[in-house]
């Protein structure tokens, strides 16, 4: 469940980089304007639904949670279980006594923040501009690396906000993963600390595995 939370940055951050011959200009020029706009924002903090289903459409998990974004430091917390990540070390937190500590990179087949965040976008993905019908521009993103643990990323840019808000993540088992952000606050004062798991705040008996 936690390792499918990093798709939900996928919904808030999205840095276009140098695009290649294969993608397309007018999903370019909307990512790009995604990624001056996010340069703006002093801090994001929002609430999101997130909704698992199967390949049948039966629905497998309903939750909400938040999330707080600065730079490339995030926090995410669902329910009892919390990521955090300061940009060198992440902390995944079980939400009863175990934190697994990686490395941002340790896991190369999964979206997470400091990779969105980096100049890998291009190198990584192929993208095109689906529709810009109503109230948002939908890119559909294909992973290069047929390793992946996900088949596609379908994102969908506010045109009111030019951000991100909403994304669809189709995986190998043909399952999708749906989420949306709400309550969104891209002004928001977040303290470093927000972003490392500290120990003290928790159970005694809590096992930290590096």
């Amino acid at each position: 469940m936690m390792k499918k939370l990093y798709y939900l940055v996928v919904a808030l951050v999205m840095i276009a980089g140098s695009v290649e011959a294969q993608n397309d200009a007018n999903a370019k020029k909307v990512l790009d304007a995604v990624s001056s706009k996010l340069k703006t924002f002093k801090g994001i903090s929002a609430n999101f639904s997130y909704v698992s289903k199967s390949r049948s459409g039966k629905v497998n998990n309903n939750v909400a949670g938040k999330i707080a974004i600065k730079g490339q430091k995030y926090y995410i917390k669902q329910g009892a279980t919390e990521i955090f990540s300061d940009g060198a070390k992440t902390w995944n937190y079980n939400g009863n006594n175990e934190v697994t500590v990686s490395t941002p990179d340790a896991d190369n087949q999964t979206l997470t923040p400091q990779k969105l965040l980096s100049n890998f976008y291009d190198k990584d993905f192929t993208y095109r501009l689906v529709s810009s019908t109503g109230n948002f521009h939908e890119i559909e993103m294909m992973p290069i690396d047929k390793r992946k643990n996900f088949q596609k990323v379908n994102v969908f840019v506010d045109k009111t906000k030019t951000m991100i808000t909403k994304a669809r993540i189709l995986d190998k088992s043909s399952n999708t993963i749906e989420f949306a952000l709400n309550t969104i606050n891209t002004n928001a004062s977040i303290p470093d600390n927000t972003f490392v798991f500290n120990k003290s705040k928790y159970k005694k008996n809590i096992e930290v595995i590096e």
